[in-house]
């Protein structure tokens, strides 16, 4: 709607997990490298966690962007309010068993099958789960630390990534032996207030927008609302570049970001 009159090839702030748009933060860059490391070092399992709308989903995303035509097979489950046998099945499911078994033994042998041929084709498994947090059943838990049990002698036939909100930690501790395997840990922040500002610029370049959009004073202000939060200063970005193509302006000044806060009561 608004692309035009700012110049844009598309909307630059949109919540979608959109790898082109993944800002490389000191936070980002090291939470993506610390999943690869899981990954490509066959360490087993690994954890990320952060508050609500700080980019592990698009780092999920990004992950598996960097894996694609590659030498793995990833399975990403975004919806794990399901129960043990549901999970198994859409693991399976998303590994290319086009129609799971309904028996949990039957699927367990399915994905052991899926899981060595992978390995004898020269293939990673790998298995994202995202928004762990809305586990409610402990047996899931369970299970996802079952997989890490298909072995060969010197190494895990599948890697895990558990992705959720900070009170993940707390279920993951819940269970002993799953907590044991995880290799890897690492808790996702907010940007910094500098980054703020290079984190919209660089979403303003992607969708070839022009620079200077929005003033020193606007960005600031942005920072200190969104506290950081990418999805946050994403609704404030696109909610002021709405207002102020409503208005005709040629760029986004502090009394619009004011006016976007208060129509937002953000």
């Amino acid at each position: 709607m608004y692309e035009k009159h700012w110049g844009f090839k598309e909307k630059p702030f949109e919540n979608t997990p959109d790898p082109k748009y993944l800002y490389y933060s000191a936070e980002h860059e090291e939470g993506l490298n610390r999943m690869l490391y899981v990954v490509k070092e066959g360490k087993g399992a690994g954890l990320l966690t952060g508050v609500y709308g700080c980019g592990k989903t698009l780092l999920a995303r990004t992950l598996m962007k960097e894996l694609e035509n590659s030498i793995y097979k990833v399975a990403l489950v975004t919806n794990p309010r399901l129960d043990d046998i549901e999970m198994l099945r859409m693991i399976s499911y998303s590994l290319g068993s086009p129609s799971p078994p309904t028996r949990k033994a039957d699927v367990l042998i399915e994905l052991e099958n899926i899981l060595k041929n992978n390995a004898a084709d020269g293939k990673k498994t790998v298995v994202v789960v995202d928004e762990a947090h809305t586990i409610e059943d402990k047996n899931i838990f369970e299970e996802l630390r079952l997989l890490l049990n298909f072995q060969r002698d010197d190494k895990f036939l599948i890697s895990l990534i558990i992705i959720g909100q900070p009170e993940l930690r707390e279920k993951i501790e819940s269970n002993k032996q799953l907590n044991q395997r995880i290799a890897m840990r690492f808790f996702l922040e907010p940007l910094c207030v500098p980054e703020v500002s290079k984190y919209m610029a660089h979403r303003v370049e992607v969708a070839s927008g022009r620079p200077g959009i929005f003033t020193d004073e606007a960005v600031a202000l942005i920072a200190e609302r969104s506290g950081g939060i990418p999805r946050r200063i994403n609704l404030l970005c696109d909610s002021a570049l709405l207002t102020g193509f409503g208005k005709g302006i040629s760029e986004i000044d502090v009394d619009t970001v004011v006016e976007t806060v208060h129509s937002l009561q953000v």
